[in-house]
Formats: C-alpha cells, structure tokens, sequence
C-alpha cells in the first residue's frame, strides 16, 4: 500500500494540484503571477545565487527530459554506448547539479540570514526554496553514491518506465521497489514541489513576455516650458 501511495498516487494527486492549482491562479490572482523580485532588498548574493542557479537547473532540466522520457533502446539505437552516455550523465549533469546546489545554498541563506528579504517573505516563499534545496542536494547526492558505489543501478530501466507509465496512465510501482533510497527522496521531494508550486513565486517560469513582442512602441517626449507656461 506504501508504494502505492508513493509512487502511484501521490504522483497523480500532486499532477491535479499543479495544473488545476494554475488555472485557478492565473483566473483569480493573475496580477500576482510575479517572481516577485527581492533585488532592491538585497543585490549582491542574489546576482550570483540566482546565476548559478538558473543556468545549473536549466541544464538538469534538459539531462532529466533526456534521461527519463527517451528509453534506453533509443540511445541503442543511435549507437550511444552505455560508457558514454554515463560519462556524460555524470560529467555534465556533475557540474549542472554543483551549479544548481551552490546557487541554491546561496538564496537559501541570503533568504534567511538577510533582514529585510526575510522579512518580506512569506511562508510560501520559505517552504518553496527549502523543497528545491531538499529536491536538487538529494538528485546530487543520489548520483554520486550510485556512481562512487558503482552499485550497477541503472534508473533508465527502473525510473524512467515508472515516469513514461505514469505519462501514458499505466502506472507500475514495481519499477520503484530496487531504487535506493536517495533517488526516492528526490522524486518525493520533486513532486512535493511540483504540489506547492501553483501557489508559490514559481509561477514566474510560466511568464512569458509574448505581448510585448507585439505591442505598440510607447513614446517619450521631452516636455518643453514656455515662457507663458505658469501663467
């Protein structure tokens, strides 16, 4: 009942949340669809933080599509090596994760240790950063143990059926009994993220400034006084 729950479930439940918690965001609170910017609390650790951060979960983004949407016969098929494709995985996707885990350490204590942006914050705010720090330390963590155990583990014949399942509603739990430990605190925490998300500042990834690349220019002029301006 446990992996059920887990990895049958909770995955569906939090899917609902997240896309009917964003109807139901943009329809009533559309004018609050913000990052809501902290630079002018505080510049310095945000520039670097936030940096590191978004160029690092960008390229996990990218590693995780890659690595868990396309089978492994796929990757056979184009004459990818299971060799390469782990050097790759682990090199760029190494780097990628440090990236994102030094950046994310960085607007975690510049959230809490500065004054003014902790402060302004809300609980949502605190809860959001704590679960992607959580989600993106265990993601690291998992694939360096596996790779330093060298324990032969290869999450594209058990993780990846198991999301590609879910994708197509066929879910299998039994995909998930043989993962260790450190993967399913990523996922879990993932998909605790992905629940809270529609509520949080991370509606911001969903903005994009389409209208602008159509709208009319607005003008600025130069007011001129007269000489009769006052009068």
């Amino acid at each position: 009942m446990a992996d059920q729950f887990w990895w049958v479930i909770f995955p569906y439940l939090v899917m609902t949340i997240f896309i009917f918690g964003h109807l139901y965001r943009f329809q009533t609170g559309e004018f609050g669809w913000t990052a809501k910017s902290s630079e002018f609390l505080e510049k310095k650790r945000l520039k670097w933080g936030s940096w590191l951060f978004h160029i690092g979960v960008i390229f996990v983004f990218f590693g995780h599509v890659a690595g868990l949407l396309i089978p492994v016969k796929v990757y056979y098929a184009l004459g990818v090596s299971d060799e390469f494709y782990h050097t790759m995985a682990v090199w760029g996707g190494g780097i990628a994760g440090l990236m994102a885990v030094v950046g994310i350490f960085l607007l975690l204590i510049r959230r809490f240790s500065v004054k003014r942006v902790r402060a302004t914050s809300s609980l949502g705010d605190f809860i959001a950063i704590i679960l992607l720090t959580i989600t993106i330390v265990a993601g690291l963590v998992a694939t360096g143990t596996n790779t330093v155990a060298d324990s032969g583990f290869d999450y594209r014949t058990t993780i990846n059926p198991w999301v590609r399942g879910l994708l197509i509603f066929k879910p299998d739990a039994a995909f998930m009994e043989t993962v260790p430990l450190p993967f399913k605190i990523h996922m879990v925490s993932a998909f605790a993220l992905f629940g809270i998300w529609p509520f949080t500042r991370l509606v911001h990834v969903f903005s994009l400034p389409l209208l602008y690349l159509r709208r009319s220019y607005v003008l600025y002029r130069k007011r001129i006084k007269t000489a009769g301006a006052h009068k």
